[in-house]
């Protein structure tokens, strides 16, 4: 991980990002309660954040096209031409739009995604702000879906580079493991590029057209995959792919040239820490948004300090 070099976030260079927890004291660790307090002390600091990062402070009204100055209407979560009256609400189209829990709120608990390992249970939630669990239990699947969404889902690899691909079995009770496998457990795929980005899916099967299908969307071509002995990454390399196996049922976990998929099942022992030490249980309905809240976590492990910031810069205009 320390050889890992963020040059981009989503859609943003790492340059463009000015972390708003702390000012003082530059720093690569994650912003401490502290930090965040002092730079979210009031609902209208919340508001005022979503504007300028949406919006910035002069642009041409959508009402009158004419450069305008907006300015805050006391009464609500909107900001108002100076020369029309046209209004401006920062949080339409976010998590936050059409709600009535506070945004400070709803800044907290992306704060609590952003520096926890492990997840957010919706009951700490409830606990902290003192909402109901219903309103809990959305914010949290909100800001995960948000997560989701923000994390970049571009093609791993290429000519030179390394994935690692290996598949789980997450909930439920199985009584097979083959590629029909039974049972209510729900399989996930991992593609992990070695010093890059990670992509999980939730597929249906595990059967051989179903795995290269998977890779060959997310993977691109000269790419050298290591994976187990699992026959559905069989010829595989006839798909313009180098493909080197590790024989796990052998003892074999890695070899003398470093091909392994350690890197890939570290991520799944997080994942599944996760979920057994704070949510207990996922449904398969839910899981495609937990997987995409740990990934966004993963992919961003090396700027933990910009995690939130990502976070707060990203609501599309």
């Amino acid at each position: 991980m320390a050889s890992w070099t963020l040059k981009q976030v989503g859609d943003y260079p790492l340059e463009t990002f000015k972390p708003v927890c702390y000012t003082i004291h530059m720093s690569t660790k994650a912003p401490t309660l502290r930090q965040f307090q002092d730079a979210f002390p009031t609902e209208d600091s919340c508001l005022d954040h979503l504007f300028q990062v949406r919006y910035g402070r002069d642009f041409d009204c959508p009402g009158c096209d004419r450069p305008a100055k907006f300015h805050r209407v006391s009464t609500r979560r909107s900001y108002t031409c100076q020369w029309c009256g046209y209004q401006v609400y920062p949080t339409a189209g976010t998590p936050m739009d059409r709600t009535r829990t506070p945004l400070r709120d709803w800044f907290y608990v992306m704060f609590l995604f952003t520096t926890t390992r492990n997840g957010v249970a919706a009951k700490r939630v409830q606990r902290e702000l003192g909402v109901t669990y219903k309103t809990a239990w959305r914010m949290c699947h909100e800001i995960r879906e948000y997560m989701a969404n923000l994390d970049s889902d571009d093609p791993l690899g290429g000519p030179g580079s390394i994935v690692e691909i290996d598949e789980t079995l997450i909930g439920g009770v199985v009584s097979g493991m083959g590629s029909g496998y039974k049972g209510n457990k729900t399989c996930v795929v991992g593609m992990l590029e070695r010093d890059g980005e990670l992509i999980t899916r939730v597929v249906s099967a595990r059967h051989k057209a179903a795995m290269q299908g998977l890779i060959v969307s997310h993977v691109l071509p000269g790419s050298t995959i290591h994976t187990d002995e699992f026959g559905g990454y069989k010829d595989i390399d006839q798909s313009g792919y180098r493909h080197v196996k590790v024989n796990h049922s052998a003892g074999e976990y890695a070899k003398p040239c470093g091909a392994g998929v350690n890197a890939i099942e570290g991520f799944w022992a997080q994942l599944k820490r996760g979920i057994n030490g704070t949510h207990i249980h996922v449904s398969g309905k839910h899981l495609p948004k937990y997987l995409g809240e740990f990934e966004y976590r993963w992919n961003m492990r090396a700027v933990p300090h910009l995690m939130l910031d990502r976070l707060l810069h990203s609501f599309v205009r």
